[in-house]
C-alpha cells in the first residue's frame, strides 16, 4: 500500500477501484430501504444510513419529516442533539422537555421541546422504553477514567465529541454542543434518588420512529452510555431511516394530548407564520 500511495497515479488508480465498495456501517447514497412501510415512496427516502460503534452521523430534516431508528443488534446507543435548522440557537431542551410534560420517561407521544417553548421533534412509536433525560454523554474525562483512553481519536470514542463532530458539519461549533437525551439506554430514578442505568443488551431490532415537527438538525452519536457498568468498552450498530412525510394535522392525537404540548404545538404555528 505505501508504493501504491507514493505514486500519485496509483493512488488515483487505487481510490477509482474502491468505487462500489459496501461496508457495514456507511451512509447509502441515493439512500434505499426496502422495509419500510409500502405508503413510503421510494422518492421520498432521505436518509439510510447505519451508524458503527463509536460512529455518528447528521442530518438536516424538514418539517415532517419521519426519522426511524432501529437498535440493530440490541446495544446501540443514540445520544441524540436537535437544533432549529434554521436558527440553531435554538435546540433541544432537555429540562424543559422534562418538566413541561411532567414527565421525565420518553416514550411514544412524548415530546422533544427546545428553549423557545417549541416541538422539535414528537415520538410516533417506540418499541424501545428505555431511554435517558438525565444523564447526559459521555466525554473524554468520563471514558479515560473508564476505559484508560477517551480520545476522539482513539479507540474508545465518547458520545460528546462524537455529537461535536455531527454539529460541526452544520457550522456549529463547541459552546453549541448542549445536553443530549440517551435513545434505547434507560435511566431510572429511584425513591432515594440514586440513578439506576438500564443498560441492556436488549433484543435486537428495537426500533423507534420520530417525527420532525419544525426544520431540525439532527446529530447522533452512538458510544456507550455515561454509566454502562460493564468494564468493556460496549456498543454496537445503528441504523437510521428519514423520509419525507405530512406536516402534523390540527386533530393529531399528540398534538392534543395535552395543554401543554398543545401550547408547544401552537408555538410552533405561529413561528411558522412570520
Amino acid at each position: 500500500m505505501t508504493a501504491v500511495l507514493a505514486d500519485p497515479m496509483a493512488a488515483r488508480d487505487h481510490a477509482r477501484a474502491m468505487a462500489g465498495t459496501v461496508v457495514e456501517a456507511m451512509p447509502i447514497v441515493p439512500p434505499v430501504a426496502n422495509d419500510l412501510a409500502a405508503v413510503v415512496s421510494a422518492d421520498d427516502l432521505l436518509w439510510e444510513e447505519k451508524i458503527a460503534a463509536g460512529g455518528y452521523a447528521s442530518r438536516r430534516l424538514a418539517r415532517g419529516s419521519r426519522l426511524r431508528l432501529i437498535d440493530v443488534q440490541g446495544d446501540a446507543c443514540a445520544s441524540i442533539l436537535i437544533y432549529n435548522a434554521e436558527m440553531p440557537s435554538e435546540r433541544l431542551n432537555v429540562a424543559d422537555t422534562v418538566k413541561i410534560q411532567w414527565n421525565a420517561y420518553l416514550g411514544t407521544g412524548k415530546l422533544l421541546l427546545s428553549d423557545m417553548g417549541r416541538v422539535l421533534m414528537s415520538i410516533l412509536e417506540d418499541g424501545a422504553g428505555t431511554h435517558d433525560a438525565f444523564c447526559g454523554a459521555s466525554n473524554a474525562a468520563t471514558n479515560h477514567a473508564k476505559y484508560g483512553e477517551g480520545r476522539n481519536s482513539g479507540a474508545f470514542p465518547n458520545a460528546r465529541d462524537r455529537l461535536l463532530l455531527g454539529s460541526a458539519k452544520h457550522g456549529l461549533q463547541r459552546r453549541d454542543v448542549h445536553p443530549c437525551v440517551n435513545l434505547f439506554k434507560g435511566a431510572r430514578i429511584e425513591a432515594d434518588g440514586t440513578i439506576t442505568p438500564l443498560i441492556g443488551p436488549y433484543e435486537a431490532g428495537r426500533t423507534m420512529i420520530l417525527r420532525a415537527e419544525m426544520d431540525v438538525i439532527v446529530v447522533i452519536a452512538n458510544c456507550p452510555h455515561v454509566l454502562d457498568p460493564r468494564d468493556e468498552w460496549t456498543v454496537t450498530p445503528l441504523r437510521a431511516s428519514a423520509w419525507r412525510g405530512a406536516i402534523t394535522p390540527s386533530d393529531d392525537p399528540i398534538r392534543a394530548a395535552t395543554p401543554e404540548g398543545l401550547r408547544a404545538f401552537l408555538n410552533v404555528e405561529d413561528y411558522f407564520r412570520r
